[in-house]
């Protein structure tokens, strides 16, 4: 495999996807067809995904030793050895000089956007190094990332963000982080080996009922978003309770992923590759434009 395939390998942009909740503020504040909110945000986009990107490196560079003790993660560049530590540091301190170097490009906010941007990175390395070692913690950690990846988005458009998104984005993160770490003690439980530190301070029990609890007061904290007085006013219909239907069955689909077929391990891969879940984003994302465009 050729270097820079090796360090695209290390950059994962395929976990790019995962910055699309950058896009959310806007979607959900009517300016889709907003022509400065569109490039403020893609312009946001492209800024937290390369600095994400070094904060990816910057994990392979930390967990080289144990990866190469792990069945999946040994074949990573660095545990492999197809790119060394120094490449690593070096690739680490272009996707963050570029990641800086993006936000410039925005019209408005940039120092707003750079310091969400800032809190994003720094607390990421906090968790590269020790937060991720602390059951719980670590899973809340990956959560509230994602939140400010939504008040990032908000940030650089200028949309106040609800109450509702911002718990939300929380709760539903969090429910796909643990299902990740179900996968977590299930190659426990069959190998007798921790994939994590923290692993063994999970077990399958606590799992499947913080799944489920997380899962519920999800499909809740919908529901009570889409019947609000304000987001009836705000979108001038009362038809929006509707979309939970695909939310309900969104969740019982990765619920079935998680439990049923084992395969929970990387949201972003599940997404990506599963297209019963593409199909059922789809019709929710249709369903809610139709509703609030038209």
């Amino acid at each position: 495999m050729t270097t820079v395939a090796n360090f695209l390998r290390i950059l994962r942009p395929h976990q790019w996807v995962k910055n699309l909740f950058i896009f959310i503020p806007m979607f959900f504040g009517g300016s889709l067809l907003d022509t400065s909110d569109i490039m403020a945000s893609f312009i946001t986009f492209l800024a937290f995904s390369l600095t994400a990107s070094s904060v990816y490196c910057f994990n392979d560079i930390i967990d080289a030793d144990a990866d190469r003790r792990h069945p999946a993660k040994c074949h990573r560049p660095i545990a492999s050895g197809a790119v060394s530590r120094t490449q690593g540091y070096i690739l680490m301190a272009a996707a963050l000089a570029g990641g800086i170097a993006t936000t410039q490009l925005l019209p408005q906010c940039r120092m707003e956007v750079m310091t969400v941007i800032g809190s994003y990175y720094i607390i990421n390395m906090a968790y590269c190094t020790w937060l991720k070692h602390h059951a719980i913690i670590d899973v809340c950690t990956i959560a509230f990332g994602f939140v400010l990846r939504i008040i990032a988005g908000g940030v650089a458009t200028e949309i106040a963000l609800s109450q509702w998104i911002v718990l939300m984005t929380f709760l539903l993160t969090l429910f796909l982080s643990l299902a990740k770490r179900r996968d977590d003690v299930l190659r426990m439980e069959a190998t007798g080996e921790a994939p994590r530190k923290n692993t063994g301070r999970y077990n399958l029990t606590f799992i499947n009922q913080a799944i489920t609890i997380t899962a519920a007061v999800t499909i809740v904290c919908y529901i009570m978003y889409t019947v609000s007085p304000d987001v009836v006013s705000t979108y001038r219909t009362n038809h929006l309770y509707l979309t939970s239907i695909f939310v309900i069955i969104g969740l019982l689909r990765y619920l079935q992923i998680a439990m049923v077929d084992q395969k929970s391990g990387d949201p972003t891969k599940v997404v990506l590759r599963d297209h019963v879940t593409q199909l059922i984003i789809a019709c929710w994302g249709l369903s809610f434009l139709v509703l609030i465009y038209f």
